[in-house]
């Protein structure tokens, strides 16, 4: 799904397929240029780690991403403010959105205007809710939460490209719940934390892995709360899985 081709002029058959700027397995689609990762900071709970390994899945590919918190209306502790801040903090453009109430629907129609985009995160924390919020005619499917898990259950069985109200293109898919670290060295972990680009070269030693050297102004800028500590520890977390990588990996 997403593939530019070019069709005969009796439009009965494809004559060209177009190279891809960006491809992905599961669920099988192609030429995204923004990926949103939805969450919710109730239930489904939300994961920190998880989101981490998703917005380096999709820094690793290109693709601009962006934060959505939604369930606003449901945020009875204040802990949606501490996660904005968060990925705030670490340059991603984060909103927050009930869709139940119709909260940050024009930043969405923002985000995604003349765009090509596809939604990540756990079932459950509302991607159709979303899509059927920025768009009225689209009556996707929504689910509920398992009340013994606390988990959504999967309610998009297939991948569809909607065009929107506001211009650009959303997918509903069924997938997108994880993305694997790519092969690469550890050292090229440091390039997809966008934070840490206004201290790096200030580290005492050349080569600073930003894990635990003395000197370091990563962990400098962590200490003094300037990088969240839950995105340091993600990122030493994936510094450490890309050091066993074999070389055979990395072709």
């Amino acid at each position: 799904m997403g593939d530019r081709v070019e069709l005969s002029a009796e439009c009965d058959s494809i004559t060209e397929i177009y190279p891809r700027s960006c491809s992905f397995v599961r669920p099988a689609v192609a030429n995204i240029n923004q990926m949103i990762v939805v969450i919710s900071t109730v239930y489904p709970k939300v994961d920190l780690h998880f989101i981490d390994t998703l917005l380096f899945g999709i820094e690793t590919r290109g693709i601009d991403a962006a934060v959505c918190i939604n369930k606003s209306d449901l945020d009875e502790d204040g802990s949606i403010s501490e996660v904005f801040d968060i990925y705030t903090k670490a340059g991603y453009k984060t909103i927050i959105t009930s869709a139940k109430e119709g909260r940050g629907k024009e930043e969405l129609y923002a985000l995604l205007k003349d765009r090509i985009t596809a939604f990540a995160g756990n079932s459950g924390v509302g991607k159709s809710s979303l899509l059927n919020l920025i768009g009225d005619d689209l009556n996707l499917k929504t689910g509920t939460l398992s009340e013994k898990t606390e988990k959504g259950r999967h309610t998009t069985r297939h991948t569809e490209l909607l065009p929107l109200p506001c211009g650009g293109y959303v997918l509903d898919t069924p997938g997108f719940g994880k993305l694997d670290l790519p092969p690469m060295t550890a050292d090229e972990a440091e390039k997809y934390f966008p934070e840490f680009a206004p201290y790096r070269e200030n580290c005492k030693f050349t080569g600073c892995s930003h894990t635990s050297e003395r000197g370091c102004a990563v962990l400098e800028a962590a200490e003094r709360g300037e990088i969240a500590q839950s995105r340091m520890e993600s990122y030493i977390d994936f510094y450490n899985k890309l050091k066993e990588y074999k070389k055979w990996q990395l072709k």
